[in-house]
């Protein structure tokens, strides 16, 4: 069936399928992409017949796997991604007007192929977008814990929302590369943003806090406000020989002496 006028058929899905993206994607393009496919399935299906999983349609797969990547790179959804392979089957329709036998069943064989290779398309670009989606909340998850740098030989830590198991070994690993990179051995944890402390939170601060010891550098913790303070007395959290400040400023106070640095204070006008 596809066989038979193949430059007509071609061209006719090439146009079905562009009219569905918006113009998003260059009729150039969708030819190029379409066609390589229609060529590819036409091979596949003259060597292992109406098999999507077979061998011969490895090359088919590996289009389709391509095309659904870029779809789902591109932002379209999974619908305008299949549509790309069931806009073959309304190509493909005005064929039974003949009414012939012979073509309903070449139809129903070839619109069953076509379905499989659509939940295909489906589930690569389902892959796609869960990798992007990860990558991103990665991303997100570094931006959202930095390590700077304070003052010579003092790193700080500004944590802002919830600090759960992965970001805690974000944090983790980021502190001690950059006390390596920096030779610091005063650490300023501040969790002035992080909205409550609970038993857990606790443990991942320790947990950082030991990492950092283990690094031969110091941490204080800074932002420790009333509300906190109350909710780590009630819960029974013991913070240890772990040094806590209300402000960061009094952290870095406190780390400047500790790192032998003294501080001078400027006096305040109109006072002598």
């Amino acid at each position: 069936m596809l066989s038979v006028s193949e430059e007509e058929l071609a061209s006719a899905w090439v146009a079905e399928v562009s009219s569905t993206l918006g113009g998003r994607v260059s009729r150039v393009e969708v030819e190029r992409d379409l066609r390589e496919l229609y060529a590819a399935l036409l091979a596949a299906l003259g060597q292992d017949g109406p098999d999507a999983h077979g061998e011969g349609f490895s090359e088919v797969r590996a289009l389709l796997t391509e095309l659904s990547r870029a779809r789902a790179r591109q932002g379209f959804s999974p619908t305008e991604t299949a549509i790309s392979v069931f806009a073959l089957k309304k190509v493909l329709e005005p064929a039974l007007a003949g009414g012939e036998a012979q073509d309903l069943r070449a139809y129903l064989e070839l619109s069953g192929l076509l379905d499989a290779l659509g939940l295909f398309t489906v589930e690569v670009y389902t892959r796609t977008r869960e990798e992007l989606i990860g990558a991103q909340a990665e991303q997100l998850l570094e931006l959202s814990t930095p390590v700077v740098k304070l003052w010579d030989g003092i790193v700080g830590v500004p944590l802002v929302g919830t600090l759960d198991s992965a970001r805690t070994m974000v944090v983790m690993e980021k502190l001690l590369q950059t006390l390596v990179e920096t030779g610091s051995e005063q650490a300023v944890i501040d969790i002035t943003g992080v909205p409550a402390v609970d038993t857990e939170v606790a443990q991942h601060l320790l947990k950082t806090v030991v990492a950092a010891r283990l690094m031969g550098a110091e941490c204080t913790i800074s932002g420790i406000r009333p509300q906190i303070a109350q909710t780590i007395v009630a819960l029974g959290i013991d913070f240890g020989e772990i040094v806590t400040k209300a402000t960061l400023a009094d952290a870095l106070r406190h780390a400047l002496r500790r790192s032998g640095t003294t501080l001078t204070t400027a006096p305040v006008a109109g006072q002598n």
